[in-house]
Order: C-alpha cells, then sequence, then structure tokens
C-alpha cells in the first residue's frame, strides 16, 4: 500500500510544475544543482499516486548506473516500496536489456558478451595481424577511435568509403572487427545503441510493443544524448506517448563521445506542442559561484539563457591563484589543502581538485606525497581493470558464451598450461575452418577426450592440455546451469585452476591481488540469487563513478569531465592558462571553444562554498618550460568576484600578498615555495628554439593520438609543426602549446 504523501511538499515552483505536467512532451531544462533527481523521483511518484499510472509503464533512463541507484533509493523512500515494473537504468543497460529479449530478430544470440576497451582493442589487434598490417604504423587504439566515431555517427563499415590508404586499411579492419565480434557472440558499447535503433527500425512489431508499453519514457542528462540515443527516444515515441526529458545545454560536455547539445533544439523541432519548464533556483552554490559560472556561460550561443540564484547567501570571493610555474601551482594546492586540514576548517572528502588532462595529476600527486597528504584519484585504474580481476572476469564470461573468443585468450593459458600462442592460433583456424567457435572445439574435447574428432588435429599433449580446459569449462557451464549460486561457481574456478597459488599470495604484491580477487567476491555476492548473466551486465557497464568510493577522507581528484554530477564544498580548478583550459585542439573551432566553455562551467558549479581557480606563467615541457597565457575565461569573471593571490605588483618586504590587485600581468611578482615571502618576478629571457619534433618522427597528442610529422618550421619563437594524425588528419600546430609526445 502506497502511503498518502504530498509530493509537492518542499518543491518550488518552477519545480511543481515539471512534477505536475499534464502527459505529454515536457522539457525541462535545469541548471546546475537546481534539484533535477528531486524533479525526476517526484514526477515518477506523482505518476504512479496521482496519475494512476502502472509502474510497469514507465521508463526511465540516466547515464550512470550511480546515478540509476540513487534515483531508485529515493523513489523507494517516497512509495515506502519498491514500485515493480518499473525500467529504470542507463541508455546501455536498458539497450542491452531489449537486445537480450529480442535476440530473435537479431544477428547473435541472447547470452552475447559485452566488450570494454580493452577486449575491443585486443579484437583489433587480432583483425591487424591476419591482414599482416604493420601495427606500429596503424596502432590499435588509433583504429578503435576511428571505429567508435563511426559507430557514434551509426556508420558500418558499409556506409564508409576510402580516400586514402590509410582510410582503406581503417575500412578494412572495421570490417574485420565486426566479423569477429559477431564470431564471439560480442557486442561493443556502441553496438549496444546502434543495434537497438536497428531492431527497431526493421521491425516495427516489436518498436511499437515497446512504445505502447512505455506510456512515459524520462530522461536524465539529456543534453548528453548522441545521435542513436536520440533515434532510441523517437522511435519509443511513435506511438504517441509522453517524453519527458531533462537536460541543460550549458552541461553538454562529451562531444567527443558523439553528444550533441542540440538534440535540446531537435526536440523542440521534432515536437513543436511539447512544454518547455526551466529550473533556475540552485540548491548547492553560493550567488559568488554562480555568478562567476554565469559570467562564463553567457558567451556561448545556441542555449537558452538561465538566471541562477540562490538562497545560499552571497558566499566567499573566489581565488584566483597565479604562479611562476606549474610545480608551484601544485604546491598552492596540496599546502593550502594540508593547511585548512590542520586547522579543522576543512575535511579531506569536501575538497576536490579537477584540472582538464589527465596528465595534469602528475604535478599534483608529486606535490601531495610530498605534503604527507592522501588522495583518491578518479580515473585510475579501476578495480574491474585490475589484472587478476579481469582474469576471474574473463572465466565467467566463457562459462557464460563459450564462443566469446577474447576471454578464451586471455586466460586459456592462466595459469600456466603449456598452451602458447601457436597453440592459441592452431586452435583458432582449426575452429575457423570448421565454421565453429574455438569454444566448441575445446567442447569436443573435454567431452570424448582422444575419440574426438579435433584430436588428431593437434599433437598428443597439447590436445590433451586442451581437452583439460575443456573438461573444466564443460564442468563450470553444467554447474552454472543448474543453477548453483554465484559465489560458489566462482570458487569452483578459484579452486579447478588453483588461482590463489597462481598469483602466490604470500608475496606482499601477490596477497594484494587475492585480496582483489576476495572482494570480486564480495559483489558476486550481491547476485547469488540473480545469475551470472545480470553480474557480467553490470560489470561491463560500470563507470569511473560507479566505483567511486564513498567517504574516504581524502581530497579528490579528477578531471573536469569525470567531475560531471559530483558536488564539493571547495574545488580547486587548476591550468587556467590559454592552451590548457581551453585545450590548444579548441583555439581555432568555435564548436570546441564553446565546449571549453561549457566544461569549466560544470566545473565552477561542483563547488559549494569555496572555489579557487589557479593557473602558472610557464609550464615544464621536454627539459625546459614554456610560456603560458592567462586563460581567455578568467577575463571574462568580474573583478569583484575575484581576490587574486600570487603574482602581484612589486612592494614593500612584509606587506601581505593577499589583498585583491588589480596590476597588469607582467608587474607582478610571484611567490617563493614557501608561500612566505615574494619576490619580483624574473623578467622572461626570449629563449633560442631548438626543434624537438622533425620531419617523419611519430608524435602523440593526448587528443587526436598519433601521426606523423610532415614538416618542421622554426620561426616566431616557436616549433611550427604539421602533423598528419591517425584519426583527424592534418593539423598545424605549435609546438609550445600542443604538447606533443615523441612515440618511439
Amino acid at each position: 500500500m502506497i502511503p498518502n504523501i504530498d509530493f509537492l511538499s518542499g518543491l518550488n515552483d518552477q519545480q511543481k510544475q515539471a512534477v505536475t505536467a499534464e502527459l505529454g512532451h515536457v522539457l525541462v531544462l535545469a541548471g546546475p544543482g537546481s534539484g533535477k533527481t528531486r524533479v525526476l523521483t517526484h514526477r515518477i511518484a506523482y505518476l504512479i499516486t496521482q496519475m494512476y499510472l502502472p509502474p510497469s509503464n514507465i521508463l526511465a533512463v540516466t547515464f550512470t548506473n550511480k546515478a540509476a541507484r540513487v534515483m531508485e533509493n529515493r523513489l523507494e523512500n517516497l512509495l515506502g516500496q519498491k514500485p515493480e515494473g518499473i525500467w529504470l537504468g542507463t541508455f546501455h543497460s536498458i539497450c542491452a536489456r531489449i537486445l537480450r529479449r529480442e535476440a530473435e530478430h537479431l544477428g547473435f544470440t541472447s547470452n552475447f558478451v559485452i566488450y570494454d576497451d580493452d577486449d575491443q582493442q585486443s579484437l583489433i589487434k587480432t583483425a591487424i595481424r591476419e591482414m599482416n598490417i604493420d601495427e606500429k604504423m596503424f596502432r590499435p587504439a588509433s583504429i578503435r577511435s576511428v571505429i567508435s566515431a563511426a559507430k557514434n555517427n551509426m556508420q558500418t563499415p558499409d556506409d564508409l568509403t576510402s580516400r586514402t590508404y590509410r582510410e582503406e586499411v581503417n575500412l578494412r579492419v572495421y570490417r574485420r572487427y565486426q566479423e569477429l565480434l559477431r564470431a564471439s557472440n560480442a557486442l561493443d558499447f556502441d553496438d549496444l545503441l546502434n543495434e537497438a535503433v536497428n531492431l527497431f527500425a526493421a521491425n516495427p512489431a516489436v518498436r511499437d510493443r515497446y512504445s505502447r508499453r512505455f506510456r512515459e519514457v524520462l530522461v536524465d542528462e539529456f543534453q548528453d544524448t548522441n545521435t542513436a540515443q536520440y533515434q532510441i527516444l523517437r522511435h519509443l515515441g511513435i506511438t504517441g506517448n509522453s517524453l519527458f526529458v531533462v537536460g541543460d545545454e550549458d552541461q553538454s560536455i562529451y562531444r567527443w563521445r558523439g553528444a550533441d547539445y542540440r538534440n535540446v533544439q531537435s526536440f523542440e523541432r521534432d515536437y513543436p506542442d511539447s512544454k518547455k519548464i526551466l529550473l533556475e533556483q540552485n540548491y548547492r552554490s553560493t550567488q559568488m559561484v554562480l555568478d562567476a559560472a554565469r559570467a562564463v556561460i553567457d558567451h556561448n550561443i545556441n542555449r537558452t539563457p538561465k538566471r541562477l540564484f540562490s538562497d545560499n547567501g552571497r558566499g566567499e570571493t573566489i581565488t584566483v591563484y597565479e604562479s611562476v610555474d606549474d610545480k608551484t601551482e601544485a604546491e598552492y594546492v596540496a599546502e593550502t589543502i594540508r593547511n585548512n586540514i590542520n586547522v579543522k576548517q576543512w575535511k579531506g572528502s569536501q575538497v576536490a581538485v579537477m584540472y582538464r588532462t589527465n596528465a595534469q595529476s602528475r604535478l599534483l600527486e608529486e606535490s601531495f606525497l610530498k605534503a604527507n597528504l592522501p588522495y583518491r584519484l578518479v580515473g585510475a585504474q579501476r578495480f574491474y581493470g585490475r589484472r587478476e580481476v579481469k582474469d576471474i572476469i574473463a572465466y565467467l564470461r566463457l562459462v557464460y558464451n563459450p564462443s566469446d573468443e577474447v576471454s578464451l585468450a586471455r586466460v586459456i593459458n592462466v595459469p600456466t598450461r603449456g598452451i602458447g600462442d601457436k597453440t592459441v592460433a592452431a586452435l583458432q583456424q582449426h575452429a575457423h575452418d570448421l565454421g565453429i567457435s574455438s569454444g566448441e572445439v575445446l567442447a569436443g574435447l573435454g567431452r570424448q577426450g582422444q575419440e574426438s574428432p579435433h584430436f588428431p588435429n593437434f599433437t598428443a599433449r597439447v590436445a590433451n592440455g586442451l581437452a583439460d580446459f575443456g573438461a573444466n569449462l564443460i564442468s563450470w557451464r553444467d554447474a552454472n546451469t543448474k543453477g548453483i549460486p554465484l559465489t560458489q561457481l566462482v570458487q569452483r574456478i578459484l579452486d579447478d585452476i588453483r588461482y590463489e597459488d597462481y598469483i602466490d599470495d604470500r608475496t606482499e604484491e601477490g596477497h594484494q591481488r587475492w585480496e582483489n580477487v576476495l572482494e570480486l567476491m564480495k559483489i558476486a555476492l550481491e547476485f547469488d540469487d540473480r545469475g551470472l548473466d545480470e553480474f557480467l551486465e553490470r560489470l561491463a557497464l560500470v563507470s569511473d563513478q560507479d566505483t567511486l568510493a564513498e567517504d574516504v577522507e581524502a581530497p579528490t581528484l579528477l578531471t573536469l569531465h569525470a567531475a560531471k554530477g559530483l558536488e564539493f564544498p571547495v574545488v580547486f580548478i587548476t591550468g587556467l592558462d590559454d592552451g590548457v583550459l581551453p585545450h590548444s585542439r579548441s583555439l581555432d573551432d568555435p564548436e570546441e571553444m564553446a565546449e571549453e566553455r561549457r566544461l569549466l562551467y560544470v566545473g565552477i558549479t561542483r563547488a559549494k562554498d569555496r572555489l579557487y581557480l589557479t593557473r602558472a606563467d610557464r609550464r615544464s615541457g621536454y627539459g625546459s618550460y614554456e610560456n603560458c597565457s592567462p586563460s581567455r575565461f578568467l577575463k571574462d569573471i568580474p573583478s569583484q568576484l575575484v581576490l587574486r593571490q600570487g603574482l602581484i605588483a612589486p612592494t614593500r618586504v612584509g606587506r601581505s600578498p593577499f589583498k585583491q590587485r588589480t596590476e597588469s600581468y607582467a608587474n607582478w611578482t610571484t611567490p617563493s615555495p614557501s608561500y612566505g615571502t615574494f619576490r619580483p618576478a624574473p623578467r622572461q629571457q626570449k629563449q633560442q628554439v631548438e626543434q624537438r619534433f622533425p620531419a617523419n618522427c611519430r608524435v602523440k597528442h593526448e587528443v587526436w593520438g598519433e601521426g606523423l610529422v610532415v614538416k618542421s618550421v622554426l620561426e616566431d619563437g616557436d616549433e611550427t609543426v604539421d602533423v598528419f594524425f591517425d584519426t583527424v588528419g592534418f593539423k598545424r600546430l605549435a609546438a609550445s602549446l600542443a604538447r606533443l609526445e615523441i612515440v618511439p
């Protein structure tokens, strides 16, 4: 029995308008911290209790598993019980669920596995080896980027043409990659979306069935939908049901993944009868923080302006710290945090340090270690990416889907069984000749041993080794079919392969690795009564934020992209220099520049009380320093919102460096690493530029990947480099800004 609760209590007028909107198409543009999750959960509760819509007629889509769990918990608290039958999850998990149900209409079976980035790259390497392509010339990571970009545009190999030899190779690998995926009964992340679109387009009856079932479809973070996700929503809305989408064009920061903020405009165009509601009251930040954020984002066009306001008070002035170099900048951040923690002003868990690229974390980590300050790093190697964890998951995926060639190649000789690469290649070739999977060959050997028709194709020693592995695989599959609890299945595999002995937990490293295996067992315990399929799907779709530990008393270091959806009382945003933030690739591209503004806007609006923006006059390159200019975004923030520290005008000894100054950058002074004494800034001497990137050397760019230097010219105190990148083609770059690395 659902309690009689006033679901509008505590909502502001704009939120009430959204929650109580009549069934129909609704676009809610929600500013940061405006309570959009609250609106979504209250909307669902209102539909169930006031409009008497059965939960099974509701589909709610989020972008992370963490967001889905939060919404699920809040909804249960609101209703006093779980709303049975509701579909609530990420786009990828919802699509995976549909594809498994409708596998009879597709070119794969319902027990498909989902390949992550590492699996995809392994498969691409296999395709490259099969085609005798030079892996140094055609890097698997670069080809994976090309394939993902094509899939984001919903382009199959048949949709593409090649104009150059490189494009021809990429296309050939893409085609073979897809063949290998299907042979392994596997899908990658992009396939989950694209196959759902294809399913609905090719099967109107299936599409209409889901469209009629879900009378209300609610979507969170709508501004981050890509082409395929928008098409899925269009298909689900085909029978005239209600689409309730919540988003904010100003927080669209995943263009490089295919996200298109213009879907907001498309929604208004495709559904001209839709109702638009703005959520502008912010419950997170002070007005000072919001004013700074608006000053940055208001320079963007193609957006709906929002008047962000807060009842949290004016708040403290924003600190802008400018240092002599990036090392000093990192030391300032670490020292400021440590000092405030020491005097009990802050708790470590209340602080976040954000940056544009992962590479910027190195100096910060060094400074935190020097300050004896613990930290947690988001985006480092994830728990599920650790070798021992991936080993056990690969075994489980093989049990679930014996056709999974990537998982088989990973564990067939782990622990060592004397099955080398040549044997694996022979096994795969034999399976290919017969038109079956390697797993089927192993199963035949496991059941029949020397009587198997496959036995004569290998030496007796090799065949016996393969047969032993096949017998184990059959045993595990039989156990899973009989429905033994997942933890018992995992334990059985660990015992049969003697994995604890293999990693040798008597050593410190081995002990830590075994602890990771035991941690995986704890996670498996949650799925004992839900099955192997749900367990594997949850692991395949997990994100960095989903693995972020809760209640850890340490500052969090993370990229601005990873900060989406999070909030902290104190936020440091580092690297506010042109070429860093905004990134160098955006300087000549208006759309990229607009995204950089949105990225900073997201970072600023993560702050609840205190905001620090830091930059450096010069940054370390390859054995030298490169001069930097302040980010153009800093100049957009009104001076009355800012307290400048660091590089201040020359003054008498002892004068406080923490008074607001407005002098030009050239006359400011720089702090010594001790932050106690300030000295005049050294006059920068024009350095002799040396050529670092000669023609024909391979280089790597953090966004565009690898490429070949075609030409390098020294001019105007800098090195101008012409590079042909594997992914995006020709680019002309200033070496001082591009941060290229030479690939050995």
